[in-house]
Parts: structure tokens; C-alpha cells; sequence
């Protein structure tokens, strides 16, 4: 049997938190580890469980969670952020994703949604709502945003010139939009292995770290398939 899947829960309403805890209770290889209601609990509790997970919801008392993201991120480095939350602003969607965060999904998701994502995001795998995708190049083109994604970015993939090839860029776009690997793969008839070695030219080229940076880079240059 697989370990489970520890979670962390961040969010400042209890009942939904309960339903929550309720609902991956009856998930295969799930365990809520640990709930929070604001974000300084949030960082406390993430330091000391490093969950695989942390669930977090935008609007909480004092500290946004999306402001939280980063701090986050660093007090427990193995761990992945996955948004749950209202809001489906695109440049909230945006914020969330230049500080890190694995994914982006709204708390109307279907229950295998929630489970998949929280599967995917744990595999590396950029996870965004089926209703927020077509927002996700909105949240990187809106002037208000435009400076602080390119400060996110490193240099190399700040340029007006992409120096990745049509493959890569067919394949950046396709991350963007949150496919893994295997559906990139059987879309464009190659092996999964190809893509994967694909993902590894895109990072090095573009000097990134990660396929979140690389759905940053996607939208803000209008990459499509």
C-alpha cells in the first residue's frame, strides 16, 4: 500500500473545514494531518507536520492566503500548495501561481476534481480548475499584473524571444492548460518519455525550476497548441 497522502487544511470557516476533512476521509491514501484557520496557524503547522500537501483557501483574516503562498512554501519546501477557494478573479488565479502555488482550483470542484488534483499536484503537475483555465492567460496579460510576472520569471525567460522549438512550445502551451505528461504524450503522438525529456530542454533553456514557472512563461508569451 502506497503511503498516504498528508494534507494540511487552511481555511477560516470550521464547517467547511469539518466537510472537508469528512470527504477525504473516504479518499484511498488520505490523511488530514492537521487544520488551520489563518495564516500564521497555517505557517506554524506546516513548519512542525510538513505535510505533502496544503490545501489553502484565499480569504482568511489578516493575511490573504495567496500572501501566505511564499512564506509557505519555504517553512515546509517539500510541500505543495493547492489553492481551494471563491475566488474566480484571474488576477488572483495569476498571484497565486507567480508565488508558487502548484494549482488553482474553486471550491465548486466536483469531488474528483479535488482528489485529482491534489493526485496531480503531489506528481509535479500544474492543476487548474476546468472553470478557471480559460482565465489563465487573462491572469498573465492584464497590465496590472504584467510587471511582477516577468519579475517571477528569471531572466532567460523574460526575453521578448522565446528559444524553445515549436515542440517545446506546443508543449509549454499544453502545460499551461494543466496536462500531465501522459495526456501531452497522446495528443501529440510521442512517447511519454520524449515529453518528459521535452520538460527538462524547456527548464534549462528558460532557466526555470518548475512546470508552474513554465505555465507562467506559456500564457505570458501566448503560447497555444
Amino acid at each position: 500500500m502506497p503511503p498516504d497522502i498528508r494534507i494540511l487544511l487552511v481555511d477560516d470557516h470550521a464547517l467547511f473545514r469539518r466537510g472537508l476533512v469528512a470527504l477525504l476521509g473516504e479518499a484511498p491514501a488520505m490523511q488530514v494531518v492537521g487544520q488551520a484557520g489563518d495564516a500564521g496557524e497555517a505557517l506554524r503547522l506546516a513548519t512542525q507536520l510538513q505535510p505533502d500537501i496544503i490545501l489553502l483557501d484565499n480569504h482568511l483574516p489578516g493575511v490573504r492566503g495567496i500572501d501566505a503562498v511564499e512564506s509557505l512554501r519555504q517553512a515546509a519546501p517539500a510541500s505543495r500548495v493547492l489553492m481551494l477557494t471563491v475566488s474566480e478573479e484571474a488576477a488572483d488565479l495569476g498571484a497565486a501561481l507567480r508565488a508558487g502555488a502548484s494549482g488553482y482550483l474553486l471550491k465548486t470542484c466536483e469531488t474528483d476534481e479535488l482528489i485529482g488534483g491534489i493526485q496531480r499536484a503531489l506528481r509535479g503537475e500544474v492543476v487548474i480548475g476546468a472553470d478557471m483555465t480559460a482565465k489563465l492567460a487573462q491572469a498573465f496579460i492584464a497590465p496590472e499584473t504584467t510587471d511582477s510576472a516577468k519579475e517571477a520569471l528569471p531572466a532567460n525567460a523574460q526575453s521578448e524571444k522565446t528559444p524553445l522549438s515549436p515542440r517545446e512550445r506546443q508543449i509549454a502551451a499544453a502545460i499551461a492548460r494543466g496536462a500531465s505528461n501522459k495526456v501531452i504524450a497522446r495528443e501529440l503522438d510521442i512517447a511519454e518519455t520524449t515529453v518528459k525529456v521535452h520538460v527538462q530542454s524547456i527548464l534549462r533553456k528558460l532557466d526555470l525550476s518548475s512546470r508552474v514557472q513554465i505555465a507562467v512563461y506559456a500564457s505570458e508569451h501566448g503560447l497555444s497548441v
